[in-house]
C-alpha cells in the first residue's frame, strides 16, 4: 500500500541512445532525473554516470536480464525507476523481457518506455544515408535464436535487395557467425556492395570503415561486438567527394521522380 503523501510507483524503461550522453532525449533526461532507483548493466550504467549522482544504482552484468526486470518491477512498487537501455529500448534491449516479466507475473507497475536513438541509426548518421529507405536489421547473437533461424531469415532479407544493418556481429564466442552470415548474404549481392563497419558509434574510439562486400569478407577482424555492420541494398553507393570516400548512400528514388 502506498504510503501518505507518497507519489506512486513508477518504471520507466529509459533508452539511452549510442551511448553519448547528447544523444539521449529530453524525455529520458527527464526520466534519470526523476528517479529514485536506476538500473542497469554495467556499461550503460558507466555511460550516464554522470547524470546519476546521489541515486540509489543497482549494476549487474549481461546475462541477468530476467532478474533485473524482476527487480526493477519490485521496486517500481513504490518508487520512480528507470531501467537503462542502450540504444531504443524496444530494439534488442530491455523493454521486452521488463514487459514480458510484468505479464507473466501479473504486476500492475505503471510502465513507460521512453525511445532512444538504436545503434542501427547511429551508426548510418556516422556514414551518410546508408539507410534512406526500407532496411532489415537482423542480430547475429544466437543466444536467444538458434542459427538455423538467424540463416533463414538472412537468407531472405538479402534476397530482398535492400540494406541490412547488422547487430551482434562478432563476438569472442561467436567468432564465425559474420564468416556465416557473409556467405550467406554473398549469394545474393555483388561482390562490390558498400559495407560500412561503425565501431563505438558516438563513444571514445569512434571508427568508420567504409569498404566492399569482398572486401569484409577478406578480412573480419576489425568487428567486434561494439560494431554495427551496414551491407549496402542493391542501389546503395559509396559516396565520395573527389577521392576522399566520405560514406554510403541508398538512393531513396528521387531521380526517378525529379530531374536536378
Amino acid at each position: 500500500m502506498q504510503s501518505e503523501g507518497k507519489e506512486k510507483g513508477l518504471l520507466s524503461i529509459v533508452s539511452t541512445g549510442p551511448g553519448n550522453i547528447q544523444q539521449l532525449t529530453p524525455a529520458a533526461l527527464k526520466a534519470i532525473a526523476k528517479a529514485e532507483y536506476v538500473i542497469g548493466n554495467n556499461v550503460y550504467i558507466d555511460l550516464i554516470r554522470p547524470l546519476i549522482e546521489g541515486k540509489e544504482v543497482v549494476k549487474s552484468p549481461m546475462g541477468e536480464e530476467v532478474n533485473r526486470a524482476q527487480l526493477a518491477l519490485d521496486l517500481a512498487e513504490n518508487h520512480r525507476v528507470a531501467m537503462v537501455s542502450g540504444g531504443d529500448a524496444g530494439v534488442y534491449g530491455m523493454a521486452g523481457i521488463v514487459i514480458e516479466v510484468a505479464e507473466r507475473t501479473g504486476s500492475t507497475v505503471a510502465i513507460e518506455v521512453i525511445p532512444g536513438v538504436t545503434a542501427a541509426t547511429a551508426a548510418a548518421s556516422c556514414i551518410g544515408s546508408p539507410l534512406s529507405g526500407d532496411y532489415v536489421t537482423l542480430s547475429l547473437s544466437d543466444l536467444l535464436t538458434p542459427w538455423e533461424v538467424i540463416a533463414m531469415r538472412l537468407d531472405h532479407a538479402s534476397a530482398m535487395g535492400v540494406p541490412l544493418a547488422i547487430y551482434n556481429p562478432r563476438s569472442r564466442g561467436r567468432p564465425h557467425n559474420l564468416d556465416s552470415a557473409l556467405a550467406i548474404i554473398s549469394k545474393h549481392r555483388e561482390t562490390e556492395t558498400p559495407v560500412a563497419v561503425v565501431k563505438n558509434a558516438y563513444r571514445p574510439g569512434e571508427e568508420r570503415h567504409i569498404m566492399t562486400l569482398s572486401d569484409l569478407v577478406a578480412d573480419t577482424s576489425i568487428v567486434d561486438m561494439h560494431s554495427i555492420v551496414i551491407i549496402g541494398g542493391l542501389e546503395s553507393r559509396i559516396w565520395k567527394v573527389g577521392d576522399d570516400v566520405r560514406g554510403i548512400i541508398t538512393p531513396r528514388g528521387y531521380h526517378r521522380k525529379y530531374v536536378y
